[in-house]
């Protein structure tokens, strides 16, 4: 534990005093933020060998290293794709398209800046930067359908109704997504889908930290007003309320 983290005073109340609750949630506190802590660092140092092996395997054989690139970061990059186009198709074509381009970039680049390269920011730069192009001509084209029209691939091993309900849940997020201005969509994509850290969302979005705090700020708190104006779907679904039976005066229904 850190010099930070508070620590509590002896207890010198009676033995059958109540118990110390506040200092208890306290060091529960700072043990669960200790908790996070750590996760968050094993996951950056994990990110870090992840991107120096990619790096490594692209200054050896650029095709090589290419597909190692491409099985390290397909998820990342397809997974923010759906969630910022919320369609399942369009994502396709707009990962395979952020990866085509990066392998033609990658042809012009020497060994010096594929050293340099930070191939997960690089990778979602393309991404976010094609998909904002993208949205300079949606008024011309129909609008897209909603994630349901291409549900995902089903498993064979899944219930139906953790399917169902997996299906429900995605449909439900993409609308809400759909709802927020671009730059505010990507943030929280980028932020809680893909799980980047700030610093790195501000360099995929070429803008400073701060803005990305507000905009991910912001967004989480349009989400919410967005879920809190949903009408309630499960009214639907509920058995109409008892209705008493009138009897007429001779006791027939």
């Amino acid at each position: 534990m850190d010099e930070t983290t508070p620590k509590t005073r002896a207890d010198t109340r009676h033995p059958d005093a109540a118990p110390d609750t506040a200092a208890a949630d306290a060091n529960a506190d700072a043990n669960a933020d200790a908790g996070t802590d750590a996760g968050t660092d094993a996951r950056a140092a994990a990110a870090e060998d992840t991107a120096a092996e990619v790096t490594a395997a692209l200054a050896r054989d650029l095709d090589a290293g290419f597909a190692a690139l491409y099985q390290a970061y397909r998820g990342a990059v397809f997974s923010t794709a759906l969630r910022l186009t919320g369609r399942w198709a369009e994502a396709e074509d707009l990962a395979a398209e952020a990866f085509l381009r990066a392998y033609r970039a990658l042809c012009g680049y020497g060994p010096r800046r594929i050293a340099e390269l930070r191939p997960r920011a690089w990778l979602l730069t393309i991404l976010t930067n094609l998909w904002r192009n993208g949205l300079r001509t949606a008024a011309r084209r129909p609008p897209p359908g909603p994630l349901e029209d291409a549900p995902d691939p089903p498993d064979p091993a899944e219930p139906v109704e953790a399917a169902a309900a997996r299906h429900e849940t995605r449909r439900e997020l993409a609308a809400l997504l759909a709802g927020l201005p671009a730059a505010q969509r990507a943030a929280v994509v980028l932020r809680h889908v893909t799980d980047l850290p700030v610093a790195e969302i501000a360099t995929v979005l070429d803008l400073p930290e701060g803005t990305v705090k507000s905009h991910i700020s912001r967004g989480l708190a349009r989400l919410r007003a967005l879920a809190a104006e949903e009408p309630d779907q499960d009214a639907d679904r509920r058995p109409a309320p008892h209705q008493p039976r009138h009897h007429t005066q001779g006791g027939t229904p």
